[in-house]
């Protein structure tokens, strides 16, 4: 029997906006702090990269799918959000209830406070700072469902069955982690610029509390793997065309015309 693991529960936001970059289990989108927009998805070789400008704030905003708690595992920059730790999908991490939604602002730095999360280059990362600079580029969140209680007639059943059935849900739940949770991102050649990290900013009021999840497998339900480096770097990779054009919101005067 798994013993009871003391997570952080996230400060939870009213609403249920749509995200795009969506798992089974959760949701995540990356938002850049100033204009609250989410940040365009590119997706290049069955992974997801987003553009980030250095000196801008961001936040990993993540959102429960399910009718259950689960918990959600973030790493940036190879790093656990929560602890400082170099990451693992067993570690702490924030709780959200059922089809609630949180927006992580930055590094934990206490149950009230937290380090802003900014985009800069690597030498300013907290991962290099910290001497771990190998991981930068990724945001990762492995998701775990709750451990629920079978039905009494279950906890009746022949210990053999149970075995078995233990055993096929252990092998269900390791098939369901996808692979992009432990990728490489995609090569790194013509760089037109020093890559980007995520540095160590600012604090920021951002409240939460302790509570007790117990895990319902030992490996992750899902994971969830976003990318991201300057707008130059990911043209130099082939993931941005290098000819595209960013979208106008006003690209003409004028009034409204009658349609063709």
């Amino acid at each position: 029997m798994r013993k009871l693991l003391s997570v952080l529960a996230a400060t939870l936001l009213a609403g249920c906006a749509s995200i795009a970059d969506a798992g089974s289990l959760a949701d995540v989108a990356v938002i850049n702090r100033t204009t609250g927009e989410r940040l365009q998805v590119y997706r290049h070789g069955g992974r997801m990269y987003v553009e980030g400008k250095a000196g801008e704030r961001y936040a990993i905003e993540m959102r429960n799918r399910t009718a259950g708690r689960i918990l959600t595992v973030l790493s940036v920059d190879g790093i656990n959000a929560v602890t400082g730790q170099t990451a693992a999908a067993s570690q702490s991490g924030y709780v959200l209830g059922a089809w609630e939604r949180a927006e992580i602002a930055g590094w934990r730095k206490d149950l009230d406070d937290v380090a802003a999360f900014y985009f800069t280059a690597l030498p300013d990362s907290y991962a290099a700072r910290t001497g771990r600079p190998d991981n930068v580029g990724v945001i990762g969140v492995a998701v775990y469902k709750e451990y629920v209680e079978p039905p009494r007639a279950m906890l009746e059943a022949p210990a053999k069955e149970q075995a078995e059935a233990g055993g096929r849900l252990s092998a269900n739940d390791a098939a369901r982690a996808p692979a992009a949770a432990s990728g490489m991102p995609a090569p790194r050649s013509k760089m037109a610029e020093e890559k980007l990290g995520t540095g160590h900013g600012e604090r920021i009021h951002a409240p939460t509390h302790s509570t007790e999840f117990r895990r319902a497998s030992s490996t992750p339900a899902e994971g969830i793997t976003i990318y991201y480096d300057s707008r130059q770097n990911l043209i130099a990779q082939g993931i941005i065309p290098r000819h595209a054009k960013m979208p106008q919101p006003f690209p003409n005067g004028g009034f409204v015309p009658d349609p063709s």
